[in-house]
């Protein structure tokens, strides 16, 4: 027996093993970087004009308030571009209602193009059947819930990361009890947000019990980014310089929302995998044919291409070569989706021959 079918056996025979395993393959089955990509850009195109809100409010906060701009001025976030330019001179920052409304509006559809990207993501990871999916006016309307939920969620873990961690910034003094107190609230609050959100872009099927794990590594994931990505992005910028201050703060946002978004889809995957038992899976099954499937394999398989289904009366099959040792699992499988409501396709009557 050579090492690769050894280690095949191995992660075969260990739980342990095979679910992150299980997790990885069905992370690349998904094409889940891409995923993530398309939940940055959405979340990339909104970063700026919440900027340029937060400067307008800025202005009204600071009107009259040169204490209060003092204090802003000593911040790591004076070393952003364009605010900490601004504080730097002579009239300071200054509100505007326009912008507040520009940035609002440009800054609510990033937002939406966010939860759409996540609940896309989510489709794709249960493999929901497209015309399972909801309209483009139901879509939006979950999108809609998610953007209340996850603002709210992301207001409060921020404050209370921000307290825990820079508590002497505020004039407060705390004992290492409160902070961890803040810490465990904070996660405790993704946890929930992130539950919110998996459970709104659930299928109905699948049992709330199910999202759970996955909720609490997204939670963990992102309770470290509000951590150490600011501070991180944040002396970038100031140890770039005024030149490539600006670079450094783009590819840093990026760089940090991407990796929020591998834990929105990382977290996705392991509920499915772990739901529907997607693991072991065979070793070398994403570099080569020439390897036994196992049921796991086929499972993911055959969600993979009944994800394609548009309609509801269309009927997709799946044939293996070499199909015995998964004799069973193709007939449980089909015997389900008889079960299942579903409407057979019509019959198209020939075309009549030319005379």
């Amino acid at each position: 027996m050579s090492l690769t079918e050894r280690l095949d056996a191995f992660q075969r025979r260990h739980r342990w093993a095979g679910f992150p395993l299980g997790v990885i393959y069905k992370f690349v089955d998904d094409q889940g970087p891409y995923l993530a990509a398309l939940i940055t850009y959405y979340g990339f195109l909104s970063i700026f004009p919440l900027l340029l809100l937060l400067i307008s409010v800025l202005g009204f906060v600071f009107e009259n308030r040169p204490d209060l701009q003092e204090q802003f001025l000593n911040s790591a976030l004076s070393q952003f571009p364009v605010i900490g330019e601004q504080l730097e001179q002579p009239q300071g920052l200054q509100g505007s209602v326009i912008a507040i409304a520009v940035g609002g509006l440009i800054a609510l559809y990033g937002a939406l193009g966010v939860a759409q990207a996540i609940q896309n993501a989510s489709y794709v990871t249960w493999a929901v059947p497209r015309h399972r999916r909801p309209n483009p006016f139901r879509a939006r309307l979950r999108s809609l819930g998610l953007v209340a939920v996850f603002g709210l969620g992301v207001i409060v873990t921020t404050i209370l990361s921000t307290f825990g961690s820079n508590a002497e910034a505020f004039g407060t003094s705390v004992r290492g009890r409160t902070t961890l107190g803040a810490v465990v609230v904070s996660i405790v609050v993704n946890w929930a947000v992130f539950l919110a959100m998996f459970r709104i872009f659930r299928p109905t099927q699948v049992r709330r019990r199910d999202i759970v794990p996955g909720a609490l590594v997204a939670a963990v994931i992102w309770q470290l980014l509000q951590w150490y990505g600011a501070g991180i992005v944040g002396n970038a910028v100031q140890r770039a310089g005024e030149s490539y201050g600006g670079f450094a703060l783009v590819l840093g946002l990026l760089a940090w929302i991407y990796v929020a978004a591998l834990g929105v889809v990382f977290g996705s995957e392991i509920n499915v995998v772990r739901a529907k038992r997607l693991y072991p899976r065979a070793l070398l099954t994403p570099f080569t044919d020439n390897v036994n499937l196992t049921d796991a394999d086929v499972r993911a398989y055959d969600d993979a291409v009944s994800a394609q289904k548009f309609k509801g009366f269309q009927s997709v099959t799946v044939a293996y070569e070499n199909d015995g040792q998964h004799a069973t699992a193709r007939q449980a499988r089909t015997a389900a989706e008889a079960a299942s409501p579903a409407t057979e396709a019509p019959e198209v009557p020939p075309e009549p021959s030319p005379e």
